[in-house]
């Protein structure tokens, strides 16, 4: 079965219209990026309890948190981007939800991506390690700009790291986006995919659409991965109105938009979610 959930600060940054609105679709799972114009990791303990209380009193859980780490050049020092990885595994721990979001470094303008594979690598594998220890999987997120755009070199890290705690969450938009052929990722990736980002893009008009509408092959591919077992989130992140490095917006009529047509999909494919 698939579950729902969605990039809520993309309907609005304040948490009880992101809550509302989520209710009105049937959802209740939230991949927990902002609030209150606030990234997650960067909110008081104060705020964080009381979006606690207020996801406990609307019966909503986390499908992860949707952390940027990852998001600096791989230039950058490492050390005070670890103790940003330690805030997120600690908040993973305090909502419940041992899953975080994370990415693999952008790469210089003009660098080979290669060049810098090692770096890459000996970072994966420190945030794979740190995850492994408190019992949380990291799902490694593509997207242009990233050491991991394409999808060799994802498959690439996620076989050199091999561990538990590293696995893949697939973003067809994002891979259209960098002119990589999705089947071909999906058949590369498929056995380390365990989470779903639900985003498409048209690439003759170069903007994000609602699921089905672009290049991205969701229903089949969606329908492909239930069909081979798998059982996880599809997570609404549709960027309908801006699509930033850091930031999607797509406000409450528009997820309307992006919600009708994922269940749509999932109908059509004959696929059971909550």
């Amino acid at each position: 079965m698939i579950v729902l959930s969605a990039f809520a600060d993309e309907i609005s940054q304040d948490p009880r219209i992101q809550v509302e609105t989520l209710l009105e679709h049937g959802i209740r799972h939230i991949e927990f990026r902002a609030i209150h114009g606030t990234n997650v990791l960067d909110l008081s303990d104060a705020q964080h309890e009381e979006f606690r209380e207020l996801l406990r009193a609307g019966g909503f859980g986390l499908s992860a948190i949707g952390s940027p780490i990852g998001k600096i050049r791989i230039n950058e020092p490492f050390e005070p981007h670890l103790a940003r990885f330690d805030r997120a595994l600690d908040l993973a721990d305090l909502y419940g939800a041992p899953r975080i979001r994370v990415f693999s470094f952008y790469i210089p303008p003009g660098d080979e991506p290669e060049a810098h594979r090692a770096e890459v690598l000996a970072r994966m594998k420190e945030l794979a390690a740190r995850a492994e220890a408190r019992d949380v999987v990291l799902f490694l997120e593509n997207e242009k700009g990233i050491y991991g755009d394409h999808a060799g070199r994802v498959a690439d890290l996620l076989g050199a790291v091999d561990s538990p705690a590293l696995s893949h969450a697939f973003d067809p938009a994002n891979y259209v986006e960098v002119g990589q052929d999705v089947e071909e990722a999906w058949r590369l990736l498929e056995p380390r995919v365990r989470h779903f980002h639900v985003k498409d893009y048209d690439e003759k008009a170069r903007r994000n659409v609602p699921a089905g509408r672009g290049d991205g092959r969701i229903p089949e591919i969606l329908g492909r991965a239930v069909r081979e077992g798998y059982e996880g989130f599809a997570v609404l992140e549709p960027h309908l109105i801006v699509a930033e490095a850091s930031f999607g917006f797509t406000g409450p009529e528009r997820f309307a938009d992006a919600a009708n047509a994922l269940k749509s999909i999932l109908d059509r494919q004959g696929i059971t979610y909550a």
